[in-house]
Parts: C-alpha cells; structure tokens; sequence
C-alpha cells in the first residue's frame, strides 16, 4: 500500500527507506517514482535531492538499469548550478554513483564508446576537484579496457587500480576481490582467484550484493580445479542469497551453467522456470546476452542427450521443445553480443559468448542434495556403476564358440554377469541359429535365463530340466527342478513349492549317495529345499507379525524345519568347502540362514555371530558380492546389540563389495544405512557424504519420494550439525517438498522443519522461520506429548519477535506458556511471561514513536509488562521448594526475573517525568536489581558474570540516586570478584565498566 499524498520530509524519508528494503524489481522502482513527485512538492532541494538519489539507487540494483542515466543526469545538473543545496551525505553519493554510470553504459550496447570514454575522463576530473584518490577511475578504466578487448590497457589499469590508495570513493573491499578475481580467473588462473576471493567466502568481507556473485563466480574454477565438494556447497549457498535479488541475472546465469556442466541438466530447468522474466528483461542488455547464453548452453545439452523435443521453460508467449530453444537463445545472444561488437570494434564479446555457449561438461555428475528429476530415462549407467561387459557383443558376426566360454567362465566363477552372458549367447544363437548347441549348452542357455527371471522363470527351469536329462546329467536337472521350486516359492506359492522340492531332494540324496551325482548338485538341490523352508517363515513371522519363535505353533515349527534343513545343508557342503568354489558358497548360504533364523527368534547376538561367518565365507572363497545382503543385515543388527564399529564396518564392506552389481536402491539403502551410523557417532562431515550418495542413488533409482526424500532429511540434519546453515535450508526445503506423513511420519515432518526454523534463524529470514515452526507446532500438538509442541510454540514466538511481528509473537508466547504451565515445566512458563512483558513495552513503543512531543510509553504497556514481570516471580518462587539442580536452575530463573524487572522499571522513565516520580521508579528497580545479585551471590561461581552485571545495574541506579558510596561500593564488588584477572571478553567488559563507574562518582 502507498503513502498517504503531501508527506513532510521526514515522513518522506522513512517512505524511502522503508521502499529500499522491499524487494527488487518493477514495483519498487514505480514507488521510488512516486516519491520523486512527493518530494518536488516539498519545495525543499534536499528532498528532491534524496528522492533522487534513491530513484538512482532502486534501478541500479534492478532490471531496468537503463533507467537510472535520466535521474543522475538532473542530480548532476542540481550539483553544478547549487552544490551548497547538498549536504555531506549527498555529495558522497554524487560521486559514488559515477560508477555504476560508467559500468552502466557497458552494459547498453547503444551507447557509443566514446562517450564512455568521455564519461570516464569527466569521472577522473570530478574526482580530481573533490580530491579523491584514483583508484575508483582506474577500476573504472579496467573494466572498459576489459570488456572492449584491450588487454594491455587493461593490465596498466589493473595495475594501477591496486596501486592507488584506497578512500571513500573505493568499492568495497567484496566487490574489489571479486573484480580482481574475476579477471585472474579469465586470464587462466583459477586457483590465483579463489585465492583473493577467499577472504569474501570466508565473510571477511561482505556486502549487500556479496558474498551473492562470488560464490557464483567461483562455481566454474571449482569444477576446473577438481574441487567439486566446494562448488557443491557454493551452488547451495549462493543461489539460496541470489533467488530473491532480481538485479543479478548475471549470477544467476552462472548457476544454471554449473547445474548445465555438472549432470544437473533437470535442476538448470527448474531455475529457469523460476525466472521467466529474465528471458526478455531489456534493462540490461549484458546481464540479457550472458543469460541466453547459458540457456542455449543447456538447450543444447538436453538435444545432445536426445531431448530436443522435450517441452521446456521458455520466453513466454508459447511452448518451446529444447531444441527450439536452443536456436532461439543462441541467435538472441549472438544478436547482443554483434551490437556490443559493433560499438566497440572488436569481435571479443562474440567470441566470448561463442565460447560460453560450447562449453562441454566438467563432470558427468555431481551430486547435489536437492531433489531433481532425471532429464531422460535412467540408462544402464544410471542405476549401477559401469562394469565390463561379459562378451563382447551379439550379433550376425558374433562368435558362438566364444560367447560360450564367456559364459562358461562367468558361470564357474558364480558371477553375477553370468546371466547376461548367457543373454548374450541366446541372441547371438537368434542370429546363427541353434545348430551348433548341445543339449548341455541348451540346458545352461535356458537355466540362466530362468534364473534372471526370478519368480517369473517356473516354466524355463522345467524345460531346463529336460535339457539337462537329455544331456545326460541328472542331478543338475534335479538341481534345476529345485531352483523351479524357489521361484514357485518366490511367488507366493510356498506349500506349492515345498511339495514341488520333495522329490528332487529325495532322488538326489540318493543318487549322491550312490555316486551317480555330485557334491555341487546335491547341495544345489538342499539348498533349494532350504531356501523354501525359510521363504516359509518368513511368511509366517509377516502373518504373525512377530518372529518366528514366539507366537503361533506353526511358526515355531516351520522355523525348526527351515533349521534343520540348514544344518544338513551345511553337515552336506562344509567338508567340501575347501575344493570347490560352489559348494563353499552353499555352505556359506547355509550360515546365513542359520544366522537370519535366529535374528528371527530375537536372539541377535548369535544372528550377527553367523551372519559374520557367512560373510567372511563369501569373501574368502571368492564371490564376495554374496555377502552383500548379509553384511547389511548385520549392519541392522550391530546397531541392534549397540556396536557402532560393527555396524559401520559391516556397512563399509556392503558398499565394497556390492558397487558393482547393485542397483541404485541398493546403493542408496546402504549409504543411507553408513550416514545414520556415522552421524549417531559425531561424524557428521561423513555422514553428510554419505547421505549425499544416497539422496543421489534413491533419485537415479526412481524412489525420490520415498527413500530419496528420507536421505534429503538426514542429509539436512547433518549440514545444520556442521552449521552449514544455506546449504542445509536448501537441501531441507527440498525434502519437505516430498516427505509425507503416510511414508515417513508426520515426526519426520515436524524434525524437518524444526531444523528449517533453525537455519533460517541463523540466516536472518525470522518470518520464515517462524512459519515452519508454527506449522510444526500444529502437527505437534496432536500428540499425546506436548513438549515438542511447547518448545516449537515458543521458538515460533522468538522468531516472530525478531521479525517485528508483535501482536502475533505475543500470541504464541501465550500459547507456550499455557503449553508449559499444563507440563509443570516452570522455566519453559516463566521465560514466555517474560518474554511477553517486553514485548508489551516494546509494542507501545513503536506504537507511539511518531507522536509528535511524546518520550515514552503511555503507561498501558509498562502496566501489562509489570503484571507479566509479577507473574513470573509468582511462579518461581511457587516452584522453588524443588532441591539439587532443579532447585538451583530455578533461583537462577528468579534472579534473571528480578534482573530483568529492574530493567524494564528503570526503562519505563518517561522524558517529562518529574524527579520524585524517577527517584519512586529508579528505588524500585533497584531493589529488583538487589534481589538479583543476592539470588546470583547463592549460585556461586557459575553465576558470576550474571551477579556483576546485576551489580552495576544496581551502581547505575545509585549513582543517579545521589549515591555515591553506595554506586563505588557495587563497582569496587565487581572490580574484586575478578581479582584473578583472565582473557575473557566478560571480564574486560565488566572490569571496564566498573572503571567508568568509580570515575563518574569521583567527578559528581
């Protein structure tokens, strides 16, 4: 809502600042535009003056900066007819804006470059007369020689700039460091540069615009450099400062090429949908041309990876496949780099652009926390590590007897790729035709393609079967009969499948026993047999819901069946263990089963014994990728039993061993899995890593939502450990996007955003924060528990307080102090009274500032708070017949309620109020101040910085009460309980006032 028409100047002047602090863009470029006509009916110079100047200011630092060359050009004009009608701050201002003139017209290829020339000598002139260094033109200098080619030029300038002393016509220090890094940066000195920008990453140095634009500049010389952890972290954190700035496409453009360079084609998307405005805002043609730029960058990637039809952001106006927009952006771009060209006889900002627009990616994927969509269908490499292919290719020419011993080898060697090599073999067999197959060949053909089936292979294990009695091998058919059993098993066909393995698991016993059968073909059957026995109670511990041992009797037998058929299988396969790498695995297998039957039956310390020995059996015998699903489940139960080194080198070893064969899911579970046991040992650097990995592998394995969506939470909660607080509220944003309370929890929910409150706090947005701790708080009070809701009602206040929204932070400090009130929690209820009482004075403050002749609150105020300050003490020395800690936590409440009440007593001093009236208040808060430090004095040392700082509050007051001895007496208290001296800042703090307290009494 506007202002009132015919303000005064004043008023005029907290209208223009209040228009500052809005964000940028259009609207608050129209509202400086309507001050200006406020301030010329004023008839004061001044105020047009000023409403000038901020006119210069918001279209600076928006879209249209093209704009800002009209009102400097009448300031000038102003300046040069009557300076005297500029005051100090004016004639500053005057001349700072120069720069952003000069850099202005870089940016607007119609204006000639002689005119910029000229414009820079009047800037050098100008600041010869007002006596400033030259540092600023020579900056200025640089930047022109810079953008027109002229490298030379642009050295002696660059030189030069440095060289000059700095004073208050100097940018920053942030943005100097980024100009100078920038250029090093361009000349090939990427490690040079993130060298002199390190002091603004670090906050050293900061400004209104930085550290926004380093951090984005920074993005490419990372990924360069190999770093790419901090490019990660500087893409979150940058573009959480740069969203809301509209004047910074040209940052924004550099984190879209990061996402564009990095794999992160789908997030590049997402932050041009965000900003379609920045497709064709005219204002700045620069910032214009870099954008397009980069957006023809990503259209080509996205046609490169097949997906210039894929509908996409764009222009408005229509919708755009990626391969249009490819064209489109790129002649734009080229279009303004020409007229740029044009103006300054060069060609090097067409090559520039040329250059930006082909740059070819740094990395082929970087992870980055936050949700994003695949640009494509998920490929092979997609969702599991790239591994050697097991033949070398199918086809008219392929080599049969070849690929036959391929899979051959695979098979022996029991790995994983053996299903795929024998694939390999059928589609070469669809090329040549089968005349050169055996009925052996048939049968291991048909048999791996069933087993790649899984539930859905029953059929093609029995034509294996035949294919094997054809060939002469009954037992391997018996064993192929029993792998048929498990998949009828698989799917849900238990008592099915147990009929169907009885008979195999007879005849092969038998056939081993009179040596027409193998080792490896008996215990192939057993363990078929095995598997189904414990496919069974694992169905009845489901129907049961509860372990397998307690319960229902069934349970309890199908259990002791599955066991017993785990021993034989192991009494069968351990004495041959050592000869044969087949039979070693059925042993280890049977381990494992012994193992997961007893983690069944609740007796974890032998489950995770067994489950070790499988998985070193696994290792040992060469097939390491079996003791995969083991280790994890070991990894659940050292965690159980509370053995944290177990379970992250369990955890470890799963990773190891399975990268290559897993598939995405696998590899999020387990990273997921290594993240919450590093985290719940302190180590949240690694732990975040690891999360990392599993919200990439859940979001390639197309569980975003689900799994991708918990890794997003945890991987939040280990950023804000770390205090990385940007980084954290980005990736946590992302997560509450899909977390819901069906599939994780509302807990999970209100953790969420609790953390959120507690990022944002740190980063100043307190309205934010506050939302999402009240939206919590509504989640929360539905629990039977109210502490959390108590806590986050409390929390939403502070923030709510800190955001200057009053009335509504007292609301909900009353709804804490009723939530702590009904949980007895006399602290959590005497810090919301208090919390309430200086909102009440602050409140009627900021009420009556503006009224003309008035020096303080009404009265109503200071009424309510001292009634709030009472309550408080009512309630703490109601509670305080409590003895130990808690007895002593609350006479330190008590003595910061009276600390506290001296304060707003002694605050609560109108201008105009007579000296019996001050001499009534000051006696009363001192008496508030004297119950504080002798409830501090109890608490001994741990309370004595409290107690000094109550005791010269209490000084204070005496030395405007005439009290001299009494004022000297309380500093030279203070100045003796820090005889010990120490570094602390408290104690110099304290030492220091106590100084200045003795001299006033000593001078009256």
């Amino acid at each position: 809502m506007s202002e009132p028409m015919d303000l005064d100047f004043d008023a005029l002047r907290r209208a223009m600042q209040e228009n500052y602090e809005q964000p940028e863009g259009p609207a608050r470029n129209a509202r400086a535009e309507q001050l200006l006509v406020e301030a010329e009916k004023l008839n004061i110079p001044l105020a047009v003056i000023e409403a000038l100047g901020h006119q210069l200011k918001v279209y600076n630092y928006s879209s249209e900066k093209d704009r800002m060359f009209v009102p400097f050009a009448r300031l000038l004009r102003m300046w040069d007819e009557r300076p005297e009608d500029f005051d100090e701050y004016e004639i500053h201002s005057l001349h700072w804006v120069f720069k952003w003139v000069s850099s202005g017209m870089l940016g607007q290829p119609h204006i000639p470059l002689a005119s910029i020339e000229k414009w820079l000598g009047e800037m050098e002139h100008r600041y010869r007369l007002a006596g400033h260094s030259e540092r600023a033109v020579r900056a200025a200098e640089f930047t022109v020689a810079r953008e027109v080619g002229d490298l030379a030029r642009a050295e002696r300038a660059y030189t030069a700039w440095l060289a000059a002393d700095r004073d208050s016509m100097a940018d920053c220090h942030a943005c100097e460091l980024h100009d100078q890094g920038g250029w090093r940066a361009e000349r090939g000195a990427d490690a040079e540069a993130l060298e002199l920008w390190r002091p603004v990453l670090e906050g050293e140095y900061t400004c209104a615009h930085e550290p926004h634009a380093v951090l984005a500049s920074s993005l490419l010389p990372l990924l360069r450099l190999g770093r790419t952890d901090e490019a990660r972290a500087h893409h979150l954190r940058g573009f959480r400062l740069v969203r809301p700035m509209e004047s910074m496409r040209g940052a924004y453009a550099d984190h879209v090429e990061f996402c564009a360079l990095s794999g992160n084609e789908a997030r590049a998307l997402e932050l041009l949908a965000e900003r379609p405005s920045y497709f064709t805002d005219s204002g700045e043609p620069r910032s214009r041309m870099d954008f397009l730029a980069v957006v023809a960058l990503l259209a080509d990637r996205l046609t490169s990876l097949g997906l210039g039809a894929r509908t996409v952001p764009g222009p408005a106006g229509r919708t755009w496949t990626a391969a249009e927009l490819a064209a489109h952006a790129r002649v734009e771009a080229l279009s303004l780099a020409g007229r740029f060209d044009a103006r300054n006889g060069t060609t090097r900002v067409s090559e520039r652009i040329r250059r930006r627009m082909d740059r070819q990616p740094l990395v082929e994927r970087l992870p980055l926390g936050v949700r994003a969509e695949r640009t494509g269908p998920a490929t092979a490499a997609a969702t599991a590590p790239v591994r050697p292919s097991p033949a070398p290719g199918a086809g008219p020419e392929a080599d049969l007897p070849a690929l036959l011993a391929e899979a051959r080898r695979l098979s022996a060697a029991l790995h994983p790729d053996s299903v795929a090599a024998w694939a390999a073999v059928a589609e070469a067999v669809g090329y040549v035709g089968d005349q050169e197959l055996t009925p052996r060949d048939r049968a291991e053909m048909t048999d791996h393609e069933a087993m790649g089936l899984g539930p859905e292979g029953v059929e093609l294990f029995a034509r294996a079967t035949e294919w094997y009695e054809e060939a002469g091998d009954p037992g391997e058919a018996l064993a192929a009969r029993a792998r048929g059993a498990y998949a009828l098993a698989l799917s849900g066909r238990s008592e099915e499948a147990l009929a169907a393995v009885s008979e195999p698991y007879e005849l092969v016993l038998a056939l081993f026993a009179e040596g027409a059968t193998g080792l490896r073909q008996a215990a192939s059957v057993l363990v078929g047999r095995a598997r189904i026995l414990l496919q069974r109670v694992h169905e009845a511990a489901g129907t049961n819901g509860g372990g397998a041992g307690g319960g229902s009797g069934g349970g309890s037998k199908a259990s002791a069946a599955a066991g017993s058929a785990a021993r034989e299988l192991l009494a069968l396969a351990g004495p041959g263990a050592a000869d044969d790498l087949l039979v070693a695995s059925r042993a280890a297998e049977a381990r494992a089963m012994l193992g997961e039957l007893a983690a069944l039956s609740g007796d974890a310390e032998k489950a995770a014994e067994l489950l070790t020995e499988a998985s070193e059996a696994f290792v040992a015998a060469g097939v390491p990728w079996f003791a995969v699903e083991y280790e994890a489940r070991l990894t659940g139960l050292a965690r159980h039993l509370g053995d944290a080194e177990a379970a992250e080198r369990a955890a470890r070893a799963a990773l190891e061993h399975g990268a290559p064969f897993m598939e995405a899911t696998g590899h999020a579970q387990l990273h997921l899995q290594l993240a919450e046991i590093l985290g719940a040992t302190g180590r949240f650097g690694p732990a975040a890593d690891h999360a990392l990995e599993a919200s990439h592998w859940a979001d390639e394995g197309g569980e975003s939502a689900t799994l991708g969506a918990w890794a997003r939470h945890q991987l939040g909660g280990f950023l804000l450990r770390q205090e990385r607080w940007a980084e954290a509220a980005e990736v946590l944003e992302s997560a509450l996007a899909e977390l819901s309370a069906d599939t994780h929890g509302d807990g999970a929910i209100v953790q969420t955003r609790w953390w959120l409150g507690d990022c944002l706090t740190e980063l100043g947005e307190h309205r934010e924060a506050a939302e999402h701790w009240l939206r919590a708080a509504d989640i929360a009070r539905r629990w039977p528990e109210q502490q959390d809701h108590a806590t986050l009602a409390h929390l939403a206040a502070e923030a709510l307080g800190h955001a200057g929204l009053l009335r509504e932070a007292g609301q909900a400090y009353e709804r804490a102090g009723e939530l702590w009130l009904t949980l007895g929690n006399v602290h959590g209820l005497v810090r919301s009274l208090r919390a309430r009482a200086w909102l009440a004075v602050r409140g009627e403050s900021e009420d009556v500032e503006d009224v003309e002749g008035d020096d303080g609150p009404t009265g109503a105020g200071v009424d309510a708070a001292r009634e709030l300050m009472t309550r408080a003490v009512d309630a703490c020395e109601a509670g305080g017949a409590e003895e130990g800690e808690a007895g002593e936590t609350l006479v330190a409440e008590l003595a910061h309620t009276h600390r506290q009440f001296g304060d707003l007593v002694a605050r609560s001093v109108r201008g105009d109020a007579d000296d019996e009236a001050i001499r009534v208040l000051f006696e009363e808060a001192l008496g508030h101040f004297a119950l504080a430090v002798s409830g501090f004095l109890s608490l001994g040392e741990d309370s004595l910085h409290d107690r000094t700082g109550a005791q010269l509050a209490a000084g204070w007051l005496e030395a405007d009460l005439e009290r001299p001895e009494g004022a000297a007496g309380r500093a030279r208290a203070v100045r003796d309980a820090y005889a010990g001296g120490g570094s602390d800042e408290v104690v110099a703090a304290r030492l220091a006032e106590a100084e200045r307290l003795l001299r006033a009494v000593e001078e009256g």
